[in-house]
């Protein structure tokens, strides 16, 4: 049920990192929504620098500010 999609820029996350990452916010989800780990999927996405403000600050930090729970430095400038 709850699903988790990280948009970063391109870095490269070893396989064992991506297990780390996908593990430790399964173990906080999974808590916070008291739901089973088997309910909970997680995703990372690159998305290129020219892109991040079409493809992230617009649609998903500007016009969907109401969602956020933790605003990023970068808008309060």
């Amino acid at each position: 049920m709850p699903h988790v999609t990280i948009k970063h820029f391109p870095y490269k996350l070893t396989e064992p990192q991506k297990a780390e990452l996908a593990e430790e916010l399964t173990r906080t989800i999974t808590r916070f929504f008291e739901v089973d780990d088997g309910a909970v999927s997680v995703a990372v996405e690159p998305v290129a620098q020219a892109d991040w403000n079409d493809r992230v600050v617009s649609p998903e930090l500007v016009l969907r500010a109401h969602l956020l729970i933790k605003n990023p430095t970068y808008l309060t400038s």
